[in-house]
């Protein structure tokens, strides 16, 4: 139970039944200044009732409010102010990790499920450092799904159909090897691509050429479809390695291939309901009532569109995972589409439209310009990996020479950095890419929380820490601490509402800093009757640090 729950509980003794818990808890703050105590309770609320000011009304609380979990109460103008009793409280929180360990702050099982459809990335083209924010944003939000309680579905929506399969095969049909494809797959299939787009700026009839390839393959042609397997199976093996890299996994990889037999039954449906209209010769669903514009289901060749594909993908995933809600983890840009989408469902009659959410982030910027494959202004994701952990393990090298597992601390150091990089910024932001700025062992990076927890774990190693438990602490670094040990709970659930990695790395930070402050006042590892209990204090600390980190697919290394 949260101290936020028993301090309305204690309250409700005073106030009776003017308001419920639920409703005085709602209602208690955080004081900004420690001066001012833990928790404060506004009493605006209670005039009318009482018909006496707020501030006449805090003083009468606070005279009878009386409880052996507070040290202090106060009236401070309209609000009544308590002071926890640290030692009490820092016994329970602490004492609460070291039992509950990686659990802690786990909800429940909910029996109900998530569905996030992130990373998608395009089949034959590389995986770019444009990929990046959908795959670390989306895989963190199935994990902080999970740890509240739910069942996940991660969906690669891998963009595996299209006109752009088309231009490739002209252009490998014009100007491939074999022999180089087979030998360096995606890196040729680049070249091809871009080369394609600069050879149409003067033949403008190679478009042409294009549309008829995919015309071939949409018909189910042997050749056109051997193609496309291959492309598609060199390019999964690719991607595989980045996930792999970064740890991200995924329940399923049906792409947009996936539903070519599913969106007849769409238009058929839109069709039962007189939801489609004709607009120049295609065919749309009218959006005006929402004002939005027209949602286009067929073009007037009769091919449909992406918005079809994923009318056809929503229902296939209701009707297979039975979700409660369902997040796409896809660029801004594309906010009108998911309002269409999100429309059209409801005019469909789908009641669990009101679960699903689109996910949007901001870009990141190379030279504070959107990379783009089709011009070759493109960073591969793989290839800054792997320039990280060397960077990384130059650095571990430095600093620490004789790390016995160096490689896969290095690892954990390079790739965390440019995943913790993306998530400390809140995703709507657009981020700018720089690698040197990422791994720095200092400063808001994920090198420093992962340093930070490597210390403590060192600090347990030197002291022998033997799982004693927490004796209490009332000095103001170790309730620096305590504090932001109580919060973590309070931060999974936000960071879950609001789909938001940031709030957890914002938190580790502010937890690595208040332990920082902590481990520079506090002699730990002093032989008194002490140091075991300051020991379980940094235990508790490694333990939420490292959860931390985990759920937003940061590994934490124990030595560094």
């Amino acid at each position: 139970m949260s101290y936020e729950r028993k301090y309305a509980e204690a309250l409700s003794r005073v106030i009776g039944e003017e308001l419920t818990i639920d409703q005085i808890e709602a209602l208690i703050e955080k004081p900004k200044h420690e001066a001012h105590g833990d928790l404060a309770f506004p009493c605006f609320q209670l005039a009318k009732a009482y018909r006496k000011a707020p501030v006449m009304i805090a003083t009468d609380i606070a005279n009878e409010l009386n409880d052996e979990l507070f040290t202090k109460v106060e009236a401070a103008g309209p609000y009544v102010n308590v002071f926890l009793s640290r030692d009490v409280v820092s016994k329970e929180i602490i004492n609460t990790v070291l039992e509950e360990k990686s659990e802690y702050a786990t909800h429940e099982a909910r029996n109900e499920t998530i569905v996030t459809d992130f990373s998608s990335p395009n089949i034959a083209k590389p995986f770019s450092m444009g990929h990046l924010r959908s795959t670390v944003i989306g895989n963190a939000i199935n994990q902080i799904a999970r740890k509240n309680g739910y069942d996940v579905v991660g969906v690669n929506h891998l963009g595996d159909w299209g006109t752009q399969f088309g231009k490739l095969m002209v252009a490998y049909k014009k100007w491939g090897d074999e022999e180089a494809v087979r030998a360096n797959p995606i890196a040729e299939l680049l070249k091809l691509y871009v080369h394609f787009h600069e050879e149409a700026k003067t033949q403008p009839e190679l478009e042409d050429e294009g549309r008829a390839w995919f015309k071939k393959l949409e018909d189910g042609d042997a050749e056109a479809t051997e193609l496309w397997q291959w492309f598609r199976d060199e390019s999964l093996k690719e991607f595989q390695k980045v996930y792999d890299l970064l740890g991200v996994k995924f329940e399923s990889f049906n792409g947009e291939a996936f539903y070519n037999d599913k969106m007849a039954r769409v238009v058929e449906m839109l069709e039962a309901k007189n939801l489609l209209v004709e607009s120049e010769g295609a065919m749309v669903v009218s959006l005006e009532e929402e004002n939005l514009p027209p949602c286009l289901i067929k073009k007037k060749d009769g091919a449909t569109l992406y918005a079809t594909r994923d009318l056809a993908a929503a229902i296939y995933r209701y009707e297979t995972y039975n979700f409660v809600q369902a997040n796409y983890v896809v660029g801004g840009e594309q906010a009108l589409h998911f309002k269409q989408l999100f429309s059209v469902l409801r005019k469909l009659g789908y009641n669990f439209v009101d679960g699903m959410h689109h996910v949007p982030f901001g870009l990141i910027l190379q030279e504070g310009k959107k990379m783009s494959t089709r011009k070759g202004r493109i960073v591969l994701l793989e290839e800054v990996l792997k320039e990280a952990i060397e960077k990384a393990q130059a650095n571990i090298e430095q600093k620490n020479p004789d790390l016995a597992n160096a490689q896969d601390v290095a690892r954990m150091v390079g790739v965390g950095a440019v995943v913790f990089h993306d998530l400390k910024n809140e995703r709507i932001n657009n981020i700018e890419f720089d690698l040197d700025s990422m791994l720095k062992f200092e400063g808001e990076t994920g090198p420093y929380v992962q340093y930070t927890n490597a210390r403590a774990n060192s600090l347990l190693r030197k002291g022998n820490y033997d799982g004693s438990p927490f004796t209490g602490a009332d000095d103001d670094y170790s309730w620096g601490v305590v504090t932001m040990l109580n919060a973590f709970p309070h931060v999974i659930t936000r960071a879950h509402e609001r789909r938001e990695p940031s709030i957890i790395s914002r938190y580790v930070l502010d937890l690595a800093q208040a332990f920082n402050k902590y481990y520079g006042h506090v002699r730990v590892l002093e032989e008194d009757a002490g140091k075991q209990s300051r020991l379980a204090l940094v235990k508790a600390v490694t333990l939420v640090l490292t959860e931390g980190l985990r759920l937003l697919g940061v590994e934490a290394p124990e030595e560094m």
